[in-house]
């Protein structure tokens, strides 16, 4: 039996191996999707396309469903998440928009522009960063920025504009995008730095022969081709930040509140709460029916927004393959 197992692998037996392998990830993964979906049919039957509406306070539509009991009625399962999927959108927004801008530059730097020294530097300085518990993050959001942006920042005037809607404590929208920028961006800069790497140098020399300067060569030719480097390692971050929810929770307001953008400045201050945040703040309530069954609704849109993303990602990708490069 030994002796059998020692013998060197068939392709045959190899690829029956990992295939059953890549079919039991995929069956866990419908699993886990149709188990959420059945945990949060009640959720939306109860309540239709209006759960995705803004229908009274959503805290308080929540806290009706942790005190439901063990026999909810339809009146209990109302929920308007709207307010939570809008923070969610405006958080994974600004967080991607930013971090992408600031890790391709960052990427472009390290790969072309930066001395051997500080490349090696770098580097590994990003790829830790880009491991640290976003617990850590939050932590610095909450003792830091929040009490900065709350004291230095929003003026008295601010606070007193909005003081019977809701309260600006440095706590809000503009210091969780910014934590949540600093938290995806070093996946970002790391997957581009790869991307930016694996293109052929000769083609850059190319540009380089035709004379134009390292810095358009760098980025009509080498970023160019890197696109789907750039996109895979866009939606993975975008990923993290769709469903971060310890780091969001800290320092996010924890408010189901929707921030207006007429507000002008001050909606950059409006606290907010989103749908992963909810899920972990919410979760020691999941022995209420009505409860469990809308947290595992929040659970499912996550789910299908990741899964819409990831499409998107493939489609945007396919007119790209004629540069040759893959990710």
């Amino acid at each position: 039996m030994l002796d059998r197992l020692r013998e060197p692998w068939t392709d045959r037996r190899a690829g029956l191996l990992l295939g059953a392998l890549a079919c039991s990830v995929l069956a866990i993964i419908v699993f886990m999707i149709a188990f959420v979906a059945v945990k949060a049919w009640p959720s939306f039957s109860h309540n239709g396309l209006s759960w995705f509406s803004s229908k009274g306070n959503v805290d308080q539509q929540l806290d009706a469903m942790v005190n439901s009991g063990p026999n909810p009625g339809t009146a209990d399962y109302q929920l308007g998440a709207w307010p939570l999927i809008y923070a969610t959108l405006l958080t994974t927004g600004f967080a991607t928009f930013f971090g992408l801008i600031f890790s391709l530059f960052s990427a472009i730097f390290i790969v072309e522009f930066a001395p051997e020294p500080i490349r090696r530097l770098i580097v590994p300085i990003v790829r830790l960063l880009a491991a640290i518990p976003s617990v850590v993050y939050g932590l610095i959001g909450i003792l830091v920025l929040a009490p900065f942006v709350g004291d230095s920042i929003i003026s008295a005037q601010q606070k007193s504009s909005v003081q019977f809607v809701i309260p600006l404590s440095g706590t809000g929208l503009l210091v969780a995008s910014l934590v949540l920028t600093v938290m995806i961006t070093p996946i970002m800069i790391a997957i581009t730095v790869d991307g930016l790497h694996s293109i052929p140098r000769a083609w850059k020399e190319g540009a380089l022969a035709l004379g134009v300067n390292r810095w358009r060569a760098m980025w009509t030719v080498t970023v160019r081709a890197a696109r789907p480097a750039i996109i895979a390692g866009a939606v993975l971050a975008t990923a993290r930040a769709l469903g971060e929810a310890i780091m969001i929770s800290m320092v996010a307001g924890s408010k189901g509140f929707s921030p207006n953008p007429l507000d002008g400045v001050t909606f950059l201050f409006e606290p907010i709460r989103t749908l992963a945040a909810t899920v972990v703040e919410d979760a020691e309530s999941v022995n209420a029916p009505a409860m469990q069954a809308s947290l595992y609704a929040m659970a499912l849109v996550l789910l299908v927004g990741a899964f819409f993303l990831s499409l998107g990602s493939w489609i945007a990708k396919q007119p790209l393959k004629k540069y040759g490069t893959r990710s």
